[in-house]
């Protein structure tokens, strides 16, 4: 099989559902490799690069947010997918903070699933829009490394989707986004996702860059609608 083949690493305990998944990856094309815990998962890494990993929260040893976060920590590119039975913003964010890309909610649907693993695998190494942005004070975005940096010296760890999704507003500053929107351009269009993932995701990104009131600039919430990047 050819090595341009993506590369897909499953951690999952429940042995059936390993399984199963695994197969339906094979018979999608994928080069495919499948573990039963976090441990077995670190150490795989370690021996083969995967592209994207297909991560349960619910591990017997490690769970994943630990697998994901050592994975950053380790300097892993790859997009980390988390399938979880937890659903609530506090748990969903705290797969962001640990670097997850997406999450979906168990029990899940076959074909959603692999939708959301190719729009994963599509996303490039550059933001959703190519425009520069605008100066923004205390803030310094470098989009060909991406990074962004607060007050001069201290680097803010964001996921792939969060500096996206930061890209993507700044870029739009003063226009009302809808979520639908918004999921459309940083998410990809074939991905099924819950509008209000994008609440979530705006919800830790202010959080990680500090954003209060009297900053200068704020994603503001716009009733019926989504959300408006602003600059004082």
């Amino acid at each position: 099989m050819s090595t341009t083949t993506p590369f897909v690493l499953i951690v999952e305990d429940d042995e059936n559902l390993r399984i199963t998944l695994a197969d339906n990856l094979e018979d999608e094309g994928y080069r495919v490799q499948a573990v039963d815990g976090g441990r077995a998962a670190l150490e795989a890494v370690e021996h083969a690069a995967p592209d994207l990993v297909v991560l349960d929260i619910m591990l017997p040893d490690l769970d994943g947010y630990a697998v994901c976060k050592a994975l950053r920590q380790r300097g892993s590119t790859a997009k980390v997918l988390m399938l979880t039975a937890r659903t609530l913003e506090d748990d969903v964010v705290q797969g962001f903070d640990a670097g997850a890309d997406d999450y979906l909610a168990k029990p899940y649907r076959l074909r959603e699933l692999l939708a959301r693993i190719r729009a994963l695998l599509r996303r490039g190494a550059t933001p959703a829009t190519a425009t520069d942005a605008p100066m923004l004070a205390g803030l310094a975005i470098d989009r060909d490394a991406r990074t962004v940096v607060r007050d001069g010296n201290r680097e803010v760890d964001l996921t792939r989707t969060e500096f996206d999704l930061l890209a993507f507003m700044i870029d739009h500053q003063g226009k009302a986004l809808s979520r639908e929107h918004i999921l459309e351009r940083v998410w990809g269009t074939d991905v099924v996702v819950d509008p209000r993932t994008v609440d979530n995701f705006v919800s830790s990104l202010k959080r990680k860059l500090g954003w209060k009131a009297g900053c200068g600039y704020t994603i503001v919430a716009v009733r019926g609608v989504g959300y408006r990047f602003e600059v004082d």
